[in-house]
Order: C-alpha cells, then sequence, then structure tokens
C-alpha cells in the first residue's frame, strides 16, 4: 500500500513448499478469537487475510507467510482471524452435486459463515487487532472465496482499509464494486462467470487489478491448492506474485 512503483522483490516469490509446510507465524488470541499473526512486528503496514470456508488450511497460511516476508521493502504484518471459530466446511461439501451436500453447504452459510453478519463484525474485529498492534499505520485486506465477499462488503464507505484484494471469488456483484473507491484487485479462476467478473470489473471506478487465471480452479490460492502439481503450484506463486505487486504499490 506504498504510493512508490512495485520493488523488484516482489518479482521473487520463493517456491511454494508442496507439502508438510512449516509456518512461520503463530497464534494469538484476539477478544477471544484464534488469530494466525506471521510477518516482522517492525513492519508498518498490516493486512487482514479472511481465508475461505475450509480455514486454517495449511496453503492459506503459507499464503500469509509469503505475503508478510517476500518483499523486502514492503514488508506487513498479516492477521487472519477465525471467523469461522472453527465451523470449517469440510472437503467432501465439493463439489455439492447431492441434495445432501447442499443442504450442508445451506446450513453453513445460514449458519456461521452467514455473509451479511461476518461482514457487519469484521471492522470491531480489526479494531481488537488494531489494539494489539499500535505500529501499523494502515490496513489492507484480501480475501478468498466466501473471505473475498467479506472483504468486497468491507470495502465500501468508510472503509478501514487502503486497498483490498480477492481471489477466486464468491457471489461476485457489480453493485458492490460501485460502491467501492479504494483500489481493487480480483483474481478470478475459470469457474467464476466471467460476465459477472467484467460486470464488477466495469463497474470499479478507482484504481483496479482485474486477472482471470483461466486454466485454475476455484480455490487455487487457498485451500484447494494442489501444490504438489507443477503448473498449480506455478500460477498459486505467480498469484502470490500479483498480491504483492498489488500492496506494493498501494
Amino acid at each position: 500500500m506504498a504510493a512508490n512503483q512495485r520493488s523488484d522483490a516482489c518479482c521473487n516469490v520463493p517456491k511454494a513448499v508442496a507439502k508438510d509446510y512449516a509456518e512461520k507465524g503463530k497464534y494469538i488470541t484476539v477478544d477471544g478469537m484464534q488469530t494466525y499473526v506471521t510477518g516482522p512486528s517492525s513492519a508498518s503496514t498490516g493486512i487482514l487475510f479472511v481465508y475461505d470456508i475450509f480455514g486454517f488450511s495449511p496453503q492459506a497460511k503459507q499464503g500469509a507467510d509469503l505475503l508478510a516476508y517476500t518483499d523486502p521493502s514492503h514488508q506487513y504484518q498479516v492477521y487472519m482471524p477465525d471467523l469461522l471459530r472453527g465451523n470449517y466446511a469440510a472437503s467432501d461439501l465439493f463439489p455439492a452435486d447431492t441434495e445432501e451436500k447442499q443442504q450442508r453447504m445451506a446450513a453453513l452459510f445460514e449458519g456461521p459463515a452467514n455473509i451479511p453478519k461476518t461482514a457487519e463484525i469484521l471492522p470491531a474485529k480489526l479494531k481488537r487487532i488494531a489494539e494489539q498492534a499500535p505500529g501499523i499505520k494502515k490496513w489492507g485486506a484480501v480475501g478468498f472465496c466466501w473471505g473475498g465477499k467479506i472483504v468486497v462488503l468491507s470495502s465500501q464507505e468508510g472503509t478501514p482499509f487502503s486497498a483490498a484484494a480477492e481471489a477466486h471469488p464468491a457471489r461476485v456483484a457489480a453493485e458492490d464494486a460501485k460502491r467501492i473507491k479504494i483500489p481493487v484487485c480480483v483474481l478470478a479462476s475459470k469457474d467464476e462467470n466471467p460476465a459477472d467478473v467484467k460486470d464488477f470489473e466495469e463497474a470499479l471506478t478507482g484504481k483496479k487489478h482485474v486477472e482471470t487465471f483461466g486454466d485454475q480452479v476455484h480455490g487455487w490460492m487457498g485451500a484447494r491448492a494442489n501444490l504438489e502439481n507443477s503448473r498449480e503450484r506455478a500460477e498459486y506463486e505467480r498469484g502470490y506474485k500479483v498480491l504483492l505487486d498489488f500492496f506494493g504499490e498501494h
């Protein structure tokens, strides 16, 4: 979120660890909520990371670590609160191709993963986090899938964020984009509706970067990333490079 141009360091994202990733951060409790935090305590910019509905996946935590430490000239303190409080989606829910799976998914989104209610509490959670990190002068946000929708809804009028990003976004709606004035980055997969992504992009009036990773599945930067597949790992790395470039510029 610095005003200066991207640094060369952003172009050199470390190779992602395919399995048995050793996380660099730690868990703390903020306002009664478990929170993964990573990054140098000296960093003056924070990123609030809203995971997908699979929760604290190794892929998401590795991504948070990449954002925190990759670029020496733009390092971040990254906070990932457990907004679902342990009520994560089971991997067998995808694809949701049976009535039973659809019912379970509906129960999740009507309960712990209720989007409007989660978006409503996010500013208060950020305030509590900021109280524990007084050295952070400004905040950005990134969200995946369900988390992307939460970030979008929290990036409208009165937002505490200087810039926001989402990857493989859920429930893409141009009406949301019309209310956003801060810089936005959208990284779509092959599984989002291209027309919805285009309408969202055209409705954004501020600075933006919108890109579709055309051979990647919904979830490739989060819990559904298969980092043992060389192509998926390369696009996972490239996605985080794009995020680093974006946050470094804004």
